[in-house]
């Protein structure tokens, strides 16, 4: 495999020649909102939100044929280069001898890439970032000369400004040039459009959108392009503007123009060099919401000095804010966990939309993204996580049903997409899982006892129906009988979700697919589609809603929950129903329709072990009906899996089938996890998964088996061309999970076949064709895609932290049990996880001097800070949480754990 290099322990990576490499962006962003994308050669785009483009928005495919990039020219005599690499000469000498050396470096929110011009005697290094507190890119590009003779050349900045809405790439793309009014500045190019154009109502613009610079010394630019026509002139190109090579004057500052397209470009007075010098020139281009704020960034960062303190300062708080840090036998990977644990903070600033393989939807993430971020940040910064928690409940529906886009802030919350009403299954899944890890990691069960509102809007009786009575003026948020708010607790918000789920079955008894679940695209069997494989999740959620119940009981000494009055439907139904799927959704529809518009607001006390007792028979009912009517067994002796589906037409999807077996990961991930296959059918289904399933050279475990059959009767995922995407791609979050789940349940060497085939793939540059981190998915050949904005990181990480290192809270303590294979120690038998619990610092260090493997070793030894710990039957270390609380926040404490051979 080709890894690529790694510099230094911060992750910070090298790719030579990055631009022969197809496809290949990196994400930048700051915390006020700047988004951008940024390709080897300056290209990609920059972004606050749908409506507010710097650059114009590319997709994956644009990256390789739009040139309309961040540009820096120098024209030298006759001859201009580009100190990025886009001009027509350097397009010339690609893949020739005499292509120019290139080298990218990259790290947390930076990129540099250095190049040479060996004939001129130039090299550039160009560095593009963007500032923790402001809405801008800074791109610091140091010009050296590095021939036997002085250097004169003339610099121009150069970059096309979109300025608007990125509906308008396709939707009145000149008519909206139109509204540009443009003027040159002392430093630069300042566009305004003068509206937002919008046929529902246009609304006057006051943003701005900006290209500064200044040279050495604060020296401003001498003359300015601020149209796209005056730059390139007639018939010039982005890689051969004519303003530069015909080395036009341009205008000066204080020129004005409209109604065209928008450059944010100019030159600089010529410049010498002698040999061995080098100059810096600042470029800032960004957005401002006022001319205040335009003033406050030039003088924020106008100069070098001034940008490179920013750098440092950005680069700095990055590395702070990942703060967990692996350290096994295999450095490649432990720096490949570095850009794992980065990828949750992308996600939350970036959403699912904004990088050019994420090109769809407005922005916003899902109702399912919003609470799988929590997972990572309960494991790397849980401050205000609770309070997170409690706001995100407000999303949930007194349905059991929930918005399912989360508008910009925490609490805001959105009915659907494209103004499509669906109900994903899975939704009431997740939840229950953030809410469990939080409270093992902080040990605040008294988080179910507080309260949280109930979104309100149209949609009623499990997005069935409307509710006739409802107007846009009553607000977003569920209310009573009185016409006042209706908030419950945590706990109700809990037991609504998960009930309401358990009566919405087809008529095998399964829960319902409706819209889709976890695979957005099984989207085509509303009616008669069951997704038996989040039945067995649910199956687990209701186990571990009993065990929450009965925690709160012991820990708050209450001894029974206020719910809504009409949840008694839900919670008195005989078991004797059970068994029948059509009264089952009979009962569910009344609990519905008593809910349509308002709730009585009268709440009932029940008891907490009659709660948990009540879930606990549920889970149990559940998993025995799966297990009678689930299961296959495969074609050869020893295998055997979960069916995972029925299709529109009633029928299940998974068995042998004249085309050959079908077999889905998805199934097998939650009847494992949800506690439904028992260990002999783990075996089994490990098995099947291995020969039908696993393909090394993809990644690891595709998501099914090919159906050889388009299947309009289950979704659109069956269109794509198998090995890709949902169709039988390696797809990253699902092969995880399945690893969690085989951890979870004592079979650590399975799980880390599935977590090694990923880290493997990403890492081999040859077949990935990535930068560090996991994609979304595998295609077929290996490549990955859809990077960085995926569930799979947070995932990928909890694994490793909780699983694999067994550093996990339970119930507020920390507990070690580790299940380390002898291959992920170092030659010394050592191990290490850098992370913070509790508020403290800890370096947790397995030491393994024989090697052993895991089932082979014992946890003989533990100490903190040299002080001994009890060791609970050579299993598990649990520290209790008020020992960590008297530890010294701002000091790392070490965690030592020796391992010996089993007796």
């Amino acid at each position: 495999m080709s890894h690529l290099p790694f510099l230094e322990e911060s992750g910070a990576f090298a790719v030579d020649r990055p631009e022969t490499i197809s496809y290949l962006y990196f994400p930048l962003a700051s915390d006020t909102g700047m988004k951008s994308a940024v390709t080897p050669t300056f290209g990609g785009d920059a972004k606050l939100d749908q409506e507010t483009f710097l650059l114009e928005p590319v997709s994956a495919e644009n990256l390789h044929d739009n040139r309309a990039s961040r540009n820096f020219w120098l024209r030298c005599g006759g001859e201009i280069w580009s100190c990025t690499g886009t001009s027509a000469g350097q397009e010339a000498q690609k893949f020739t001898p005499d292509q120019e050396d290139s080298r990218l470096q990259a790290g947390l929110m930076w990129q540099t890439v250095e190049r040479t011009a060996r004939p001129l005697g130039i090299t550039a290094r160009v560095t593009l970032f963007c500032p923790l507190s402001d809405n801008l890119e800074i791109m610091l590009v140091t010009v050296r000369n590095t021939g036997a003779r002085p250097l004169t050349a003339t610099p121009f900045a150069a970059v096309p400004l979109y300025g608007r809405s990125a509906d308008n790439i396709r939707d009145h793309r000149n008519v909206t040039s139109l509204l540009h009014r443009i003027r040159c500045t002392g430093h630069g190019v300042v566009v305004q459009p003068t509206m937002s154009f919008d046929e529902r109502g246009h609304r006057p613009n006051h943003t701005q959108y900006y290209v500064l610079g200044a040279g050495p010394d604060g020296q401003a630019p001498v003359g300015f392009y601020p149209t796209v026509e005056s730059f390139l002139g007639e018939g010039g190109t982005y890689l051969r503007p004519r303003a530069v090579a015909e080395d036009c004057p341009g205008v000066p500052a204080g020129s004005t123009a409209a109604g065209r397209e928008a450059m944010g470009a100019f030159r600089f007075p010529e410049l010498t060099l002698a040999p061995g010098a080098e100059v810096t020139y600042t470029v800032l281009l960004g957005v401002a919401r006022t001319p205040e704020e335009l003033d406050r960034v030039w003088q924020r960062y106008g100069s070098a000095e001034q940008a490179r303190a920013a750098l440092a300062e950005t680069r700095a708080a990055w590395q702070r804010r990942v703060n967990v840090s692996f350290h096994t036998g295999d450095a490649d990977f432990d720096h490949l966990m570095r850009w794992v644990c980065f990828q949750p903070f992308l996600r939350r600033l970036f959403g699912c939309s904004f990088l050019p393989h994420h090109d769809y939807g407005r922005g916003g993430r899902g109702w399912r993204d919003l609470w799988q971020d929590c997972l990572s940040l309960l494991l790397m910064d849980p401050g205000g996580v609770g309070r997170m928690i409690e706001q995100n409940f407000g999303g949930v529906r007194i349905d059991g049903t929930n918005a399912t886009i989360i508008g910009a802030g925490d609490g805001n919350f959105i009915a659907d997409r494209n103004g499509i009403a669906r109900v994903w299954m899975d939704h009431a899944l997740w939840p229950q899982m953030t809410t469990r890890l939080y409270i093992d990691q902080t040990g605040d069960v008294e988080i179910l006892d507080r309260q949280a509102p109930y979104f309100k809007d149209a949609q009623a009786l499990r997005g069935t129906a409307l509710d006739p009575d409802y107007r846009p003026e009553q607000g977003g948020w569920q209310r009573d009988a009185a016409g006042q708010v209706y908030s419950g607790t945590v706990l109700e918000h809990l037991l609504i979700e998960q009930l309401a789920a358990f009566y919405e079955v087809g008529d095998h008894n399964m829960y319902r697919l409706r819209g889709a679940d976890w695979n957005d695209a099984l989207d085509m069997a509303a009616e008669h589609g069951e997704s038996v494989a989040f039945t067995c999740a649910y199956a687990g959620n209701l186990r571990e809603l009993a065990g929450m119940i009965r925690l709160l009981g012991r820990r708050t000494g209450a001894r029974t929950a206020p719910v809504l009055a009409e949840l008694a439907v839900l919670l008195d139904a005989d078991p004797a129903l059970w068994d029948d799927a059509a009264a089952k959704r009979q009962l569910l529809a009344r609990y519905a329709e008593q809910c349509r518009h308002t709730v009585s607001g009268q709440r009932i006390e029940l008891p907490l072990d009659e709660l948990a007792n009540a879930l606990d028979s549920r889970a149990d009912w559940l998993m025995d009906w799966l297990r009678r009517h689930a299961w296959i067994d495969g074609p050869a002796a020893g295998e055997g899996w979960y069916n995972s589906y029925y299709d529109d037409h009633g029928r299940a999807v998974e068995g042998v089938f004249p085309t050959g077996v079908r077999m889905m990961l998805t199934g097998q991930v939650f009847a494992i996890m949800g506690g439904v296959a028992t260990d002999e059918q783990i075996r089994r289904i490990t098995a099947s998964a291995d020969h039908y399933l696993y393909r090394p050279e993809a990644g690891g475990y595709r998501l099914n088996t090919d159906f050889h059959e388009l299947k309009f009767d289950l979704g659109r995922m069956f269109g794509f061309a198998y090995g890709e995407k949902e169709n039988g791609a390696v797809f990253s979050h699902m092969a995880v999970m399945y690893a969690n789940a085989l951890y979870r349940r004592g079979f650590a060497r399975e799980g880390w076949k599935a977590l090694k085939a990923l880290a493997d793939t990403a890492l081999d540059f040859d077949t990935s064709r990535i930068y560090p981190g996991i994609p979304e998915y595998f295609r077929a050949d290996g490549r990955g895609m859809y990077h960085y904005l995926t569930g799979a990181a947070s995932w990928y990480m909890m694994t490793m932290i909780t699983q694999v290192f067994g550093v996990r809270g339970q119930e507020g303590d920390l507990l070690l049990a580790p299940a380390l294979l002898a291959e992920q120690f170092d030659a010394d038998g050592a191990a290490e996880l850098a992370l913070t619990f509790a508020g403290r610092p800890l370096c947790v260090r397995y030491e393994n001097p024989a090697l052993l493997d895991v089932g082979q070793y014992r946890l003989a030894a533990a100490s903190l800070d040299g002080a001994p710990l009890p060791v609970d039957g050579g299993v598990s270390v649990r520290i209790s949480r008020a020992v960590l609380d008297a530890l010294d926040a701002d000091t790392t404490h070490r965690i030592t754990v020796t391992l010996r051979a089993a007796q």
